[in-house]
C-alpha cells in the first residue's frame, strides 16, 4: 500500500463516513477561511456548486501533509432556488431557516478533491436535491427540542442519519454526498492509486 490519507475537515459527519467504510487517515484542520472565499466567488458571480469545488480544493492544497499522502478537501454548499445559504449559527436562525426550507425542494452540492505533493489530482461534486415535507409547527419545534445545537452542524440544519430524516418528503441523490463525502469516486480512487486494497 502506498501513501496515507489525510482528511482536511474536522466534521464529525465526513469523519464518520471515512470510518463506517473502514478506511484508515488521520485528520486535520485545513485553515481556510471559507467566508472570504464565498463572498469573492459570489460578487464574481460564481454559484454554489462552484464555491463548493474551490472551497474543497483550497482544503486540500492548505492542509499539511507528508510527502506521498492524499489530502482530501471536501466542502458542502446549499441552495435554494439559485442562492447559497450559510449554516445557522443559532437555533433561532436553524428554525427561520427550516421554514424556509419547508414544503420546498433544495439542492445540496457535495465536492471532493484529492491533492498529492501541493497538487490536485482528483475531484467530484455531486448533487443532490432534497425537498422537504411541509411538517407542522409543532413538529418543527419537538424537532428543535430535540436536535439543539446538533442542527447548527449542517448546512441544511438536518442530519439525515439522524432525526433531520423525517423532516423530508422525497430525496433524490447519493446518501453519502448528503452527509458532506461524496465516498463511491474516492474509494475507486484510492483503489486505483493502490492506497487501498483492490
Amino acid at each position: 500500500m502506498s501513501g496515507g490519507i489525510v482528511l482536511a475537515s474536522k466534521s464529525a459527519a465526513r469523519r464518520a463516513v471515512l470510518e463506517g467504510a473502514g478506511v484508515p487517515f488521520r485528520a486535520v484542520s485545513a485553515g481556510v477561511d471559507e467566508d472570504a472565499v464565498k463572498v469573492e466567488m459570489l460578487a464574481q458571480g460564481r454559484g454554489p456548486r462552484a464555491v463548493a469545488e474551490r472551497l474543497a480544493e483550497l482544503k486540500a492544497l492548505a492542509a499539511e501533509a507528508e510527502p506521498g499522502e492524499y489530502v482530501i478537501g471536501s466542502d458542502q454548499t446549499l441552495e435554494l432556488a439559485g442562492r447559497l445559504y450559510d449554516k445557522a449559527e443559532t437555533v433561532e436562525e436553524a428554525r427561520a431557516r427550516l421554514k424556509l426550507l419547508r414544503g420546498k425542494p433544495h439542492q445540496l452540492h457535495s465536492a471532493v478533491v484529492v491533492a498529492k505533493g501541493g497538487a490536485p489530482v482528483w475531484r467530484e461534486v455531486v448533487s443532490a436535491t432534497l425537498t422537504m415535507r411541509p411538517f407542522s409547527d409543532a413538529f418543527l419545534e419537538a424537532y428543535l427540542a430535540e436536535e439543539g445545537e446538533a442542527a447548527l452542524g449542517s448546512v441544511g440544519c438536518y442530519r439525515l442519519e439522524g432525526p433531520g430524516a423525517q423532516l423530508f418528503s422525497a430525496i433524490e441523490g447519493d446518501y453519502f454526498s448528503i452527509l458532506g463525502l461524496p465516498l463511491m469516486g474516492l474509494l475507486e480512487l484510492f483503489r486505483r492509486e493502490g492506497v487501498l486494497q483492490a
